[in-house]
């Protein structure tokens, strides 16, 4: 069907045709507006604020501080060697002490060696000193003779040879070496007797009764029990923190000697023994640079020590050496230090890292002599890698 044309349409149509374009421009220009004017806004929250540490803090004081320097080290004699016989021999008699572990006291027969060719020698010697007396009470009897018949029958100034004076000192020295021979004599005859060099205990034996020895042989070996030591090492620090009895030449007064406390396992008890630091070794041990102290224990087994086990050569032992006192010093609990040297304070509401000189540490405390101020509070918190500005505020306040 063929379209109508324009002049013929009604009026309405032609106002809906213009009127319609205008009215979606106005729509889309509204729309646009109002998504520019009403658009969403971001919201912005504050920013947080830091989080505040609880903890708990210790308020220092300078203190004095008694220094207690922990080692170890073995049991040692302090003299030990081998039993020799000076004479040869079969052995005819043994002590009752003369048996491994044994205790003797000083001068105590040990071993007696058979004595009758000693005996024999002896009375050999006496009788050639009796006949070397005799030779010389006649040489000087000539002498005398020789003096006066030169005086009635000679001229000039006599020899020597004249007067028997050649024969005379031969004759004393005959008696002379008589004498040694018997001195000789006596003391081969008192060395069958085989005496402890002193106080002391049996380690091993390599001979018993009826054996024949000779000269020089090895019959047992002893060490004294006077007092036993213990070679303690130390390094720089504890050296610096110790009164060590150096010795040096010519010196007249006696070295301070630090007391010493040894204590040893046996069993599930421990048991401890008082001492003393009586010298240190000359040199520095090659390997571990080092330095050895020798301590002293008295008479480990004498009746003070009864209610203790005997201390055995050899045994392995701990020891606390007392220390040097040190002044105006500040002790840290080891929980308080962190990376060997560094603290944590309170101060003014936040906490502050600081670094401490760290003079002495033990089990439990660090002991420090700079980097802090009397009255400072410590942290004693474990906090960890804390760094500085943190606020914090105080929980509680240790006594």
């Amino acid at each position: 069907m063929p379209t109508a044309p324009l002049s013929s349409r009604p009026l309405w149509a032609k106002i809906v045709r213009f009127i319609l374009p205008v009215l979606v421009l106005l729509v889309a220009g509204y729309v646009a507006w109002y998504l520019a004017t009403h658009r969403p806004q971001a919201q912005t929250r504050p920013p947080a604020k830091p989080p505040v540490v609880n903890v708990q803090v210790l308020p220092l004081v300078s203190q004095a501080y008694q220094v207690n320097i922990n080692s170890f080290g073995t049991i040692q004699p302090r003299s030990q060697g081998a039993l020799v016989s000076q004479v040869s021999g079969s052995i005819t008699k043994v002590s009752p002490n003369f048996v491994v572990g044994g205790f003797f006291e000083q001068d105590e027969v040990l071993i007696e060696v058979d004595n009758r060719d000693y005996l024999a020698a002896l009375q050999i010697a006496e009788a050639a000193l009796i006949q070397a007396r005799l030779e010389l009470t006649q040489e000087q009897a000539k002498v005398e003779q020789a003096k006066r018949d030169w005086q009635r029958l000679g001229k000039g100034k006599p020899t020597e040879l004249v007067l028997r004076k050649p024969q005379l000192a031969a004759a004393q020295a005959n008696v002379a070496s008589a004498k040694a021979r018997l001195a000789q004599a006596q003391l081969d005859l008192e060395r069958t007797q085989i005496k402890a060099p002193y106080a002391g205990r049996l380690l091993t034996k390599q001979v018993d009764l009826g054996q024949f020895v000779g000269a020089g042989a090895s019959l047992a070996d002893i060490y004294a029990v006077d007092y036993v030591e213990v070679r303690l090492p130390l390094n720089e620090q504890q050296q610096a923190l110790v009164s060590l009895p150096e010795l040096f030449r010519q010196q007249k007064s006696s070295p301070e000697r630090p007391q010493i406390s040894i204590s040893a396992q046996f069993g599930r008890n421990s048991y401890s023994w008082q001492g003393e630091i009586e010298r240190t070794e000359g040199a520095l041990d090659a390997n571990s640079r080092q330095l050895y102290a020798i301590a002293r224990i008295d008479d480990p087994y004498g009746r003070q020590n009864q209610d203790k086990p005997p201390l055995k050569i050899g045994q392995f032992v701990d020891a606390q050496i007392q220390g040097k006192s040190l002044e105006q010093v500040m002790v840290l609990p080891r929980n308080a230090v962190y990376q060997g040297n560094q603290v944590i304070v309170f101060q003014d509401g936040v906490l502050q890292r600081k670094t401490v000189a760290v003079i002495w540490a033990d089990s439990d405390s660090f002991i420090v002599d700079g980097g802090l101020s009397e009255g400072d509070l410590l942290v004693t918190t474990p906090l960890g890698n804390i760094v500085s500005g943190t606020r914090a505020k105080l929980a509680e306040e240790q006594p």
